[in-house]
């Protein structure tokens, strides 16, 4: 089997965008960089990423897709996926690194289902990064436990909820009341709020009315390794 540097070296990863909506002003705020594969080794993105961190290789291979994806979308703002062992190696804050050359914002995005507790460079590089004008965004907030300190600890200027939060939530009225006081916690904290996940019509409607700020999901428009035109008159 093939290491994940080999499959790197052969050219077989790419990046795929998915466009996060302004709702209030119905167009894209940003796209978010997905890493895809045509290795058959690895059949999704979360294989890659545990081979990866198995092989030493994640801070290698993180400073490749971010190249990759600020390559490829030149001309908006962009959010990153941050593995937390990235924390612990030297990648994300060399000066050559692709994201300092980047002409828009840039939000390095850290999953809230990973604890960063026992990453001992976290702060001090999220500190660098912002020096910069990079921006902080905790990703899947709901999913499984969910610490809400990380929003103090970190204070970032977005967090995503997790499909978790989002699904069915038109039908649910508690969760709708709880993801109405999730929009107006993290409003109160600083952070504005994108609703990931998003699949219907019913469910854009009720992310819209718990105040969130963004939205995200295959309704609004699906990955694609081509930045496509977003149109709100043309969802279903």
């Amino acid at each position: 089997m093939r290491t994940v540097e080999e499959v790197v070296a052969a050219n077989e990863l790419y990046t795929a965008y998915q466009p996060v909506v302004d709702l209030e002003r119905k167009e894209v705020f940003a796209y978010e960089a997905l890493v895809r594969t045509h290795a058959k080794e690895f059949p999704d993105p979360l294989t890659l990423i545990n081979a990866a961190v198995e092989q030493g290789y994640m801070g290698k291979l993180g400073r490749y897709l971010r190249r990759q994806a600020v390559e490829g979308c030149p001309s908006s703002r962009l959010f990153l996926n941050v593995h937390p062992t990235e924390f612990d190696e030297h990648w994300l804050v060399r000066p050559d690194d692709s994201t300092t050359t980047h002409g828009h914002e840039i939000y390095f995005e850290i999953t809230e289902s990973v604890p960063l507790s026992h990453f001992r460079h976290c702060h001090s590089v999220l500190a660098e990064l912002r020096t910069r004008g990079a921006k902080i965004a905790i990703d899947d907030l709901g999913a499984g436990y969910s610490n809400l300190k990380y929003i103090v600890d970190l204070n970032p200027e977005i967090v995503k909820l997790d499909r978790e939060l989002v699904a069915n939530l038109h039908n649910e009225p508690r969760l709708r009341v709880l993801v109405s006081a999730l929009v107006d916690l993290c409003r109160q904290l600083g952070a504005k709020v994108v609703g990931e996940g998003i699949e219907t019509a019913d469910e854009l409607n009720a992310v819209i009315d718990s105040g969130a700020q963004y939205g995200q999901g295959y309704y609004l428009q699906r990955p694609n390794a081509q930045l496509e035109l977003f149109s709100w008159k043309a969802l279903a």
